[in-house]
């Protein structure tokens, strides 16, 4: 067992879509067995189904073999057994939360709850009930997994020896990284510029409802929205009236207040000015169409925000107040406000990080940085955001690293993450290789060259043996 079999086992998807999908060319049959929680051919077929959907036009991507799922499917129906034994519950609320937020996720990739039940061969419904034991066991799983390494810790020795073992030739080599905040203030357009604008809306709206219908707002979408997203989606988005996080409240709450066929008034969000047209609605979800103009700041509203962001950048300065309090108060930027204005990416492994590679930068931050030194606060910079809106911020440059060899006193986090991982798989290998005695195991012979199942198999023979079974 490795720990990419254990990331499987944990993360792999109940298959309310992929089971709609597949085509069973031979008769279904159990291939594999632990306890009473049975393995059926379906099943391996629909999670790799399910792991080709969520990689789709990712590079490099290596998926597991049929053996790998066997494996991890194997490892799973332990756990859940494990888990009831131990009376670990997963309430009905918490399993139709992750249904729902399942369901609000294939509705926007497939673009339309229709399509979706389309594509499926099934209603929402079908699909929730027909992944709602999925879902019930791979949460049971997750929590068993969590109570086994529960309380793991790593020592500083235990990270030196560690990192002893790695090859030098083989330590990783890292580019220079920066550990960086800011505190953005987004300058606001004067009240006639923004009155212009919703004229300008307005019309829009008129001409949509004098006949032009979906097919002119479309046109109007495609020619004058300034979402980003115009190009891909044609300013269409599928809402859910409870995924309050996910939207600003006020285009959410405008959006609920239409009929199928009705153009909203002009709404303000924290994005700009929108008119919404609903398409289709049904129960809390929701068809919208929108379309989105940002009024334009001129040079007196940047001047008075960089007035504004100079008077905060004394106090921080002068110590009279710390910069994290400082974002906290007046940041416009929701992403970093309630992380005291740090940014963040992800490392080469995948994991959260906030040392960040200057090609993980803005090009505006990129040309700042070099003018600051570690401790220091930029003036205020004018630069434009994904959104195209002209911003102002200030940086607080918290380190900045020189390109070097991986080792202990630059990467020990890092390092005592990786060790812990390490500790951590090899705890629950230990509590498989305990515990795989202890269960009914069986395994269809049509799996019986796959390597990674031996332990299993020596399992099987013995409680075979035990019962007298030749």
């Amino acid at each position: 067992m490795n720990k990419s079999i254990f990331l499987i086992a944990i993360g792999i998807l109940a298959g309310g879509i992929a089971s709609a999908q597949t085509k069973k060319v031979v008769a279904d049959k159990i291939v594999g067995q632990v306890g009473d929680k049975i393995i059926l051919r379906s099943d391996i077929a629909n999670a790799l189904a399910d792991l080709r959907r969520q990689t789709r036009g990712q590079e490099n991507v290596v998926l597991p073999s049929e053996c790998e799922i066997l494996e991890s499917q194997l490892i799973r129906k332990a756990l859940v057994l494990q888990a009831q034994k131990d009376s670990i519950q997963i309430s009905e609320d918490e399993i139709e939360g992750i249904l729902d937020n399942r369901i609000r996720q294939f509705i926007m990739s497939y673009g339309s709850k229709e399509v979706l039940e389309e594509i499926a061969g099934k209603t929402v419904y079908q699909i929730k009930e027909d992944s709602k034991e999925g879902i019930r066991e791979g949460e049971l799983s997750k929590e068993m997994q969590k109570k086994i390494v529960d309380g793991i810790k790593i020592t500083p020795s235990e990270v030196k020896a560690y990192y002893a073992k790695i090859p030098k030739d083989s330590l990783p080599y890292y580019e220079s990284e920066i550990e960086v905040s800011q505190l953005v203030v987004y300058p606001k357009a004067n009240k006639d510029v923004e009155e212009y604008v919703s004229k300008q809306l307005y019309d829009y709206k008129r001409q949509v409802e004098n006949g032009g219908g979906s097919k002119r707002f479309d046109q109007l979408a495609k020619s004058y929205s300034e979402d980003p997203a115009v190009k891909e989606n044609g300013g269409q988005y599928t809402l859910n009236r409870n995924d309050k996080n996910s939207w600003d409240p006020t285009f959410l709450s405008a959006a609920f207040k239409l009929k199928d066929g009705q153009v909203s008034p002009v709404i303000k969000s924290k994005f700009g000015l929108h008119i919404l047209l609903m398409v289709a609605r049904s129960g809390d979800e929701a068809i919208v169409k929108h379309i989105l103009r940002i009024p334009p700041v001129t040079d007196d509203e940047i001047k008075e925000a960089k007035a504004h962001l100079d008077s905060i950048r004394r106090q921080v300065v002068a110590g009279t107040m710390t910069f994290g309090a400082a974002v906290t108060k007046y940041s416009d930027d929701e992403g970093t406000k309630y992380a005291a204005g740090a940014l963040s990416g992800r490392d080469a492994a995948g994991n959260p990080t906030n040392f960040l590679t200057i090609d993980q930068l803005d090009k505006d931050l990129t040309v700042l940085l070099p003018t600051l030194k570690p401790g220091e606060y930029s003036q205020p910079q004018v630069y434009v955001d994904e959104r195209n809106r002209k911003m102002v911020r200030i940086v607080y440059l918290k380190n900045r690293t020189n390109p070097h060899r991986e080792n202990l006193n630059e990467d020990y986090n890092r390092i005592a993450q990786r060790a812990l991982e390490e500790k951590k798989s090899s705890v629950l290998e230990k509590w498989f290789k305990d515990h795989i005695p202890t269960y009914f195991i069986s395994i269809d012979k049509d799996f019986g060259g796959c390597k990674g199942l031996n332990e299993w198999r020596l399992a099987a023979a013995r409680a075979q043996q035990a019962r007298g079974i030749k």
